[in-house]
């Protein structure tokens, strides 16, 4: 995957550049994350470009984004629970605090975690899994990507 996507995920979502793109949802763009060491992990983008925070949505967008939101979640709960017996949950988080525009993470949690790891926050895993190239995006995913896509468009 080319790199210059990632310095403007929503500008080149919206010129059909961005390579994690699964679906276009009615306020936002459904991704599959960079990384995959929790597979599963996607992310709904904003469609509006220059919007950093929920609030500064007008209140039907910001309900919109938060119904694409429940929906990308839910796709993502079928499709892992479907492809792993030890799915437990998702969590969804709206962060902010790196990258300057509004999107919320979507993480499958399952059993085979770590025990220090399982019931805490994501972050708390150490940096190499952000980093290692067995846990990138990429044909190993392609049949993950497509049920994650296959539920959104059940969904629709």
């Amino acid at each position: 995957m080319a790199a210059d996507w990632r310095t403007d995920r929503i500008g080149a979502a919206l010129r059909g550049g961005n390579p994690t793109v699964l679906r276009r949802l009615d306020a936002g763009f459904a991704v599959i994350g960079d990384v995959q060491f929790l597979p599963g992990y996607s992310v709904l983008l904003t469609d509006t470009p220059g919007v950093e925070r929920l609030t500064d949505l007008p209140r039907p967008r910001r309900l919109a984004y938060l119904s694409d939101l429940d929906r990308l979640a839910e796709a993502v709960e079928r499709a892992c629970r479907a492809a792993d017996p030890a799915f437990r949950r998702v969590n969804i988080e709206i962060l902010g605090n790196k990258d300057p525009f509004l999107h919320a993470h979507i993480w499958p949690r399952y059993d085979w975690e770590p025990a220090g790891i399982v019931q805490r926050p994501v972050w708390l895993y150490p940096p190499t899994h952000w980093q290692d190239p067995r846990y990138a995006l990429g044909p190993p995913h392609d049949a993950l990507r497509a049920a994650l896509t296959a539920e959104l468009d059940a969904s629709a």
